[in-house]
């Protein structure tokens, strides 16, 4: 008889997942965009749209993906130490996010309107945390003001996974409620 996993270690194997899925898509992102575009004044990123899934799944663990597609971004365009610090630190900032998702309720929110607000929601806040971080960092507000026009197209991207992704059964659900609905229709 086959063991079955813990809540614990499918949450591990989840989270390990999309950490793989962040990682892999940034990374071909950023080597397309340093490739094929170099002079190209936009960026484009998945950051958001998958922090935004791992936050309507998990909660709060999504911060974890949310600092490594600022790192792995970084990684591979050649950034600075002090452009680690605002894409990893300034990311977190979409934490905030999280306890409007809570207070909403993350079943309503994912039938909702609000379902395609969220993750917009995320990107500004990291786009945010960004340019707030740069400021504190000496950098001038109008320079901040990059951080939104350069990744102004992610928002397009995000908008249009998040809405496949509520589509497909159980990627944009909450894992308890997912397991929960599963075993249900199961007896």
């Amino acid at each position: 008889m086959q063991r079955q996993r813990t809540w614990k270690e499918y949450r591990l194997i989840d989270l390990a997942l999309f950490a793989v899925f962040t990682a892999v898509f940034e990374f071909i992102i950023v080597t397309a965009a340093n490739w094929w575009f170099p002079d190209q004044l936009f960026i484009v990123s998945l950051a958001a749209a998958l922090t935004a899934i791992v936050y309507m799944r998990w909660g709060a663990w999504g911060a974890i993906h949310a600092v490594e597609a600022g790192f792995i971004f970084c990684l591979f365009s050649g950034a600075t130490r002090s452009q680690y610090i605002i894409y990893c630190v300034g990311n977190l900032l979409s934490l905030a996010a999280v306890p409007l998702l809570q207070a909403v309720g993350k079943e309503r929110a994912r039938q909702g309107g609000f379902a395609l607000i969220f993750p917009l929601l995320v990107l500004l806040l990291m786009q945010a945390g960004r340019a707030i971080v740069a400021i504190i960092l000496g950098a001038a507000p109008s320079a901040a003001v990059e951080f939104f026009t350069t990744d102004s197209l992610s928002y397009i991207f995000t908008f249009v996974i998040i809405w496949v992704a509520k589509r497909l059964d159980g990627v944009y659900e909450d894992q308890k409620h997912y397991l929960l609905r599963i075993q249900e229709q199961e007896e």
